[in-house]
């Protein structure tokens, strides 16, 4: 009979850590930082250490929207956890798996994009795919973005993460064959409503093959861009 591990009582009251995901789904854990606080957050990193040495299939485990605080707890109980600040996030442990399946291209649309971009770069990295994380190519300058056209379609699948009008996707879209995720950011001016005028463009966007995301939600998008770029 396996070991069947149990989590200690001082984090019962607070989460309930899904660690046989990999074995269900075919990816790791991820938890969602915000709301919780550094000491629960170091609690639930010790089991996640426990949790792995006994694993059969061990897996990244992914800390979305991570603050500074958060990483100095996690970080003084897995002193080897990876940490980009930028994108938020902390992985543990800190080498990816070897890459399969197709490639997942990364666009930010601006340097203001690529916070978001960047999670959803690392957190397809973390699940095992190849990828290309390409910032800068917005619709302000249209010769940049039609200049990465050849790896755009030699992609699997294309993450695009745009603020402001939100119009890079469906731009996108219409120059490749793949399917496109659409990133709405919390970036621009106040008439972009903290994402809300992107996410309306891209649910809107002419061209077909365009899913969307929530606002900023990097993670999901390169969670989603694994799956469509998995082994077949």
């Amino acid at each position: 009979m396996p070991d069947i591990w149990q989590p200690p009582d001082s984090i019962a009251d607070y989460v309930e850590l899904d660690h046989d995901r990999v074995a269900r789904r075919g990816y790791g854990e991820a938890v969602y930082c915000e709301g919780k606080s550094p000491a629960q957050l170091a609690a639930v990193a010790e089991a996640v250490a426990e949790r792995s040495r006994i694993a059969s299939t061990p897996s990244a485990t992914l800390f979305t929207r991570a603050s500074p605080a958060h990483a100095e707890a996690v970080l003084g109980v897995l002193p080897d956890a990876r940490y980009d600040e930028d994108a938020r996030l902390l992985v543990w442990p800190p080498v990816p798996p070897a890459p399969t399946g197709g490639l997942v291209v990364v666009l930010a649309a601006g340097t203001s994009d690529l916070a978001v971009a960047r999670e959803a770069y690392l957190t397809a990295v973390y699940l095992g795919r190849v990828c290309e994380l390409v910032v800068d190519v917005g619709v302000a300058g249209l010769h940049r973005v039609l200049a990465r056209v050849p790896l755009l379609r030699s992609a699997r699948v294309v993450v695009v993460a745009a603020g402001m009008d939100g119009a890079l996707p469906g731009v996108v879209a219409g120059l490749v064959s793949a399917p496109v995720i659409a990133v709405p950011t919390s970036v621009g001016y106040g008439a972009a409503f903290g994402g809300l005028a992107p996410l309306l463009t891209m649910l809107n966007a002419c061209a077909p093959g365009v899913a969307v995301v929530n606002i900023d939600n990097g993670y999901g998008a390169g969670h989603l861009a694994a799956q469509i770029a998995a082994p077949v």
